[in-house]
């Protein structure tokens, strides 16, 4: 006999259930220490919890029996969350609002292989739904998919570009946030998920067979998967917020002060408390999971700083060890959002030595570099992998923008954000974004401004091309693609953030591709041995070239014989930027050498 396990320690009882319809059929757990049991459902049947206790929310106790409750466990769902007031009252009935779980079958097991992906290569950060709902080629019932990814278009596209791994922005199933639905908006970036392994049917209704076929079809094309996951909150937010899981079964998965409030390092009302052994025993379940039977390569962290913290950070926190300790994780790539908002929450370069790092720096000193606030070298040292933040060893993820922020053509079109379509007053989003508008605020038809902002637009992304590590390109940014100078726009599931193929710059998307193909041939995991920095007349770069800031650029020149690559250039007057088989700096156009 199969049976379902759940962890609800200070619950009076527990009810299993099951669905046919709408009819529901209530059973009785039995408790088992913390856990409560009960014989496991044939595969294919819908069910949800209720869970039966006081109901006292200053104390940590959200037991209501009128509340469905999702299994934490659960890995598809058969519809997606929706929210309603009535979530979080008490007594009012949810059955009819929350997602039953789909008890599934003997899940098949992906034979272990190593990653595809490894550091040095071209990260390529995907929202599923953006990418793909406006994609001529891609069929419309498929757009918007995980499913879209493995059409050939999208293949030959993401090969075009070298792309050693997608990264896929959340999947799992979300709510949106409680002030969306009366703004008539609704979550476009997942990042409010409620439970770690289901799913979402809007973006794979295939489900987990959606998930390892579309991996298997990447990895064909020597393209490997990590999943942007997200274990520092839930959607239940703070006590306003919906109760839908672990708020109704055991509350003491999230971290709270010392007079029982919730604490809220992340922003989003609630943090999962990973002092908890069961909540890290619920992520290294839901990583393996990823691994076993979807075959991913690895995953992204969102506010990974969290996963350290109990309640302080701790560079050698447990969740790290065990992690390594996992035999179908020990190999996976690991990166770290290396911030949140709690105290101390910017640990930038301090996790572990194997894990990767988002490295934000290196976004805003380049930008400030090309807008001309920095001189060369501080661009020089993020170019080189940022020694002064992670010593030699380089494990840095860099990028020019992220989903987060301005796109890379609206750092160069926007000096202020424009968030007003947010509903927020515009007060959302980050104030400061190194960005510079070259003239004008927003579009323009001005030849001179736009020839500026295409130039800017090729030096940037020749500096990202040419830096040492893992690199990242947001899908877009590589045929100029704009948010409206909207730099937080996850509440925009439309046009805003829906990628458009038809308009796209194909001159500057096939600019990125040369620029990808010089990076693919050559091992830029770590800075090359046997060169020197000279100055752009050819003089050597000495400590007061380096601190003027009337230096403009600079060559790296490579004198080892065994060398890939000869040289690269950048000169902030051109502006340029890019590999040189001269060493040269090149010229305003940003073209590669012949």
């Amino acid at each position: 006999m199969t049976q379902l396990s759940v962890r609800a320690p200070r619950a009076e009882a527990l009810m299993l259930c099951l669905f046919d319809g709408e009819a529901e059929t209530r059973l009785p757990m039995v408790q088992q220490g913390d856990d409560w049991a009960a014989e496991a459902p044939p595969p294919g049947t819908r069910y949800g919890l209720r869970a039966i206790g006081e109901w006292a929310p200053e104390r940590g106790l959200w037991f209501d029996p009128a509340k469905l409750l999702v299994d934490p466990r659960a890995v598809e769902l058969d519809r997606p969350f929706t929210y309603s007031p009535a979530l979080s009252a008490y007594g009012a009935d949810t059955a009819a609002l929350v997602p039953r779980a789909v008890m599934p079958a003997a899940l098949p097991e992906v034979p272990p292989t190593p990653p595809v992906f490894r550091r040095g290569g071209l990260i390529y950060e995907v929202n599923v739904r953006g990418l793909t709902m406006l994609h001529p080629e891609v069929p419309e019932a498929q757009r918007g998919t995980v499913a879209a990814l493995a059409h050939p278009a999208v293949l030959a596209h993401l090969q075009k570009l070298q792309v050693s791994a997608v990264e896929l922005m959340p999947i799992t199933a979300w709510i949106d946030e409680r002030h969306l639905p009366p703004l008539g908006l609704r979550n476009a970036w997942g990042y409010n998920p409620v439970v770690p392994m289901a799913l979402d049917p809007r973006l794979c209704p295939g489900g987990v067979a959606e998930l390892r076929e579309t991996a298997a079809a990447l990895h064909a094309c020597g393209i490997g998967v990590i999943l942007d996951l997200v274990f520092n909150h839930t959607g239940e937010s703070d006590v306003l917020g919906p109760v839908l899981s672990f708020r109704g079964l055991e509350n003491a998965a999230y971290a709270h002060n010392a007079d029982g409030s919730l604490i809220n390092d992340t922003g989003c009302g609630n943090t999962l408390d990973f002092a908890n052994p069961a909540v890290r025993g619920l992520v290294i379940e839901s990583l393996r999971h990823f691994v076993q039977h979807c075959g991913v390569d690895g995953f992204r962290f969102d506010l990974a700083t969290i996963m350290a913290r109990g309640p302080g950070f701790a560079a050698d926190a447990p969740i790290f060890a065990e992690i390594t300790a996992d035999p179908w994780l020990a190999d996976r790539v690991m990166i770290a959002e290396p911030w949140d908002i709690g105290p101390g929450g910017y640990q930038l370069g301090r996790f572990p030595h194997h894990w990767l790092e988002w490295n934000d720096r290196y976004r805003d000193d380049v930008r400030r570099f090309w807008r001309g606030d920095t001189g060369v070298g501080l661009l020089a040292t993020r170019i080189a992998g940022s020694s002064d933040i992670f010593g030699k060893d380089c494990r840095a993820v860099s990028y020019l923008a992220a989903h987060d922020g301005f796109t890379l053509a609206d750092t160069l079109a926007y000096a202020h954000r424009h968030n007003h379509a947010n509903g927020e007053d515009n007060r959302d989003g980050h104030g400061e974004n190194f960005s510079w508008n070259n003239g004008v605020e927003g579009p323009s038809d001005d030849p001179a401004v736009l020839a500026r902002r295409a130039a800017l637009a090729r030096a940037m992304l020749g500096t990202l091309f040419v830096s040492t590590g893992t690199i990242m390109l947001t899908a877009g940014d590589e045929f100029g693609r704009s948010q409206q100078g909207n730099n937080n726009a996850y509440a925009q599931d439309n046009a805003v953030t829906w990628v458009d193929w038809e308009g796209r710059d194909r001159a500057l998307e096939d600019h990125v591709a040369a620029l990808a193909a010089w990076r693919a041939a050559r091992d830029l995991a770590q800075f090359p041995e046997g060169g020197e920095w000279r100055a752009l007349d050819g003089a050597a770069m000495d400590a007061a070239r380096w601190e003027d800031p009337a230096t403009q650029g600079f060559v790296w020149q490579n004198t080892c014989e065994a060398a890939q690559s000869t040289g690269l250039g950048i000169d902030r007057a051109a502006p340029w930027a890019g590999p040189r088989e001269d060493g040269g700096p090149g010229n305003g156009s940003g073209a590669l050498p012949d």
